[in-house]
């Protein structure tokens, strides 16, 4: 197995670990657990500490540890193991086709570039053992992409007492997650709330649709009610100075069984991004709220699927000017910025590790037709988390 960046994600690429995203599937080429078997042989190569957590059938979380005796720090890095399905590309997803100083692939740049990043930086510490380093736990989790199963097992591993025995027994002093930010910092961004709500109403031939109730028609008056909430939630949420305002989205719509029968049943999926300072439930109570007083109807709103918590910059600024010192020698200068998106990093925060993203790659490229990294970031990348691991013990 390669040991350096470029070497590692041609074979982060090749190996299919596609997030069905829900969808009932099966092939070799969906879900995470041939990579995880790549990435416990990699550890085992290098001869660290490594452990395969099973968070779901089929589905590991894979965590190794190099650690440095007298180090007093403990730094995470986290990078998942998954990426969105392939459908549409105009490449071939698995071929990780290097040309004009970029790698081409599905996942290249969210994120297993990444993850490549760190693999090698990681293995160069396994190799070296820099004195001052500090002691750094590498998490490859699964799952990012629809359900976040990996990263809401990962916490528990430090603050369940049931989890002892792990090699993340004891909680991290901080966090840096991979995704694409361009080589800036993240210290803040926003969360997601997403839930369905349904409408039923009385089936009948359409021939005489008065007949029957359309579950169609009263789903279009919620979504009228939706669009105006949607218009008046920024008075109503004040915006971040760094990842801007709340905002709502429909993003699906289900209903009926044929053109010929009145529906009676209709359903939407809704998408409501919170900013630091919100909470997800309380922003679903808000719609919730605003609909009752509109609607002569009954409808559903269903459990949110996803409640994903927002990263707030409220006690990461230490960690993120110790980041930058070492992303400016390597790539020049950078920023820390806020971004719409959101991470594992607002999991880990939320676990009481002070956490910031940071990696190669842009988010406009991140599930694209023809997916790619600049090699040179990817590059860039593993010296800066290096850097900063064998500096921060």
């Amino acid at each position: 197995m390669s040991k350096d960046a470029l070497g590692i994600l041609k074979e982060l690429v090749s190996i299919p670990s596609v997030n069905p995203m829900g969808r009932d599937v099966s092939g070799p080429e969906f879900f995470e657990g041939r990579l995880s078997d790549y990435l416990v042989q990699f550890f085992e190569e290098l001869g660290v500490e490594c452990q395969r957590i099973d968070v779901a059938p089929g589905r590991s979380n894979v965590i190794a540890r190099v650690a440095v005796a007298g180090a007093t720090t403990t730094v995470l890095l986290d990078a998942h193991q998954d990426t969105v399905p392939v459908d549409g590309m105009t490449i071939d997803p698995f071929a990780a086709t290097v040309t004009d100083g970029r790698l081409y692939g599905r996942g290249a740049c969210d994120v297993k570039g990444g993850m490549a990043a760190m693999l090698a930086a990681f293995a160069r510490l396994a190799r070296e053992k820099p004195a001052g380093a500090a002691s750094v736990v590498l998490s490859c989790t699964c799952d990012e992409e629809a359900t976040s199963l990996g990263i809401t097992d990962l916490p528990l591993l430090w603050n369940d007492p049931n989890r002892a025995g792990t090699l993340l027994e004891t909680r991290p002093d901080i966090a840096v997650v991979a995704d694409p930010t361009d080589l800036d910092i993240v210290v803040a961004h926003r969360g997601a709330t997403r839930w369905k709500i349904r409408t039923t109403g009385r089936a009948c031939h359409s021939s005489v649709p008065s007949n029957g109730v359309n579950a169609i028609y009263r789903m279009a008056k919620v979504i009228a009610c939706l669009e105006e909430f949607a218009d008046t939630l920024g008075d109503l949420v004040p915006p971040h100075p760094l990842c801007g305002g709340a905002t709502l989205s429909v993003g699906r719509i289900e209903g009926g069984i044929s053109v010929n029968t009145v529906p009676d049943e209709c359903t939407i999926e809704i998408d409501r991004r919170v900013v630091p300072g919100e909470e997800g439930m309380a922003a679903f109570e808000q719609v919730e709220a605003f609909l009752r007083n509109r609607l002569d109807f009954e409808y559903e709103m269903l459990t949110p699927w996803l409640v994903a918590s927002t990263l707030n910059d409220d006690r990461n600024g230490e960690w993120a000017d110790r980041l930058m010192g070492h992303i400016t020698p390597v790539a020049g200068p950078h920023e820390k910025v806020g971004v719409a998106y959101g991470t594992h990093a607002s999991r880990i925060d939320d676990g009481g590790v002070p956490s910031v993203v940071f990696g190669p790659g842009s988010i406009e490229q991140a599930h694209t037709k023809d997916e790619w990294i600049s090699i040179d970031e990817l590059q860039q990348a593993a010296e800066v988390y290096f850097s900063f691991c064998a500096n921060a013990g």
